[in-house]
């Protein structure tokens, strides 16, 4: 299998690295792996969900 590092996932799903970190510290990332300080993201993982953002959509709409 091969891996890509945060920071890359980070540039493919245009998010920040920072973000990417949380999801694998969370679990929210299949087939993670960490090697000391560095996040090992299977290259065919696909970016989750953004679950931060429940209900606010709806939200959003009604400001002009």
């Amino acid at each position: 299998m091969k891996y890509m590092t945060a920071k890359e996932a980070a540039e493919k799903w245009g998010i920040s690295e920072r973000r990417v970190q949380v999801l694998c510290e969370q679990s929210r990332i299949e087939n993670v792996a960490r090697f000391g300080k560095i996040w090992a993201i299977p290259k065919d993982a696909k970016k989750p969900l953004d679950a931060r953002l429940k209900g606010v959509k709806s939200n959003r709409e009604d400001v002009n």
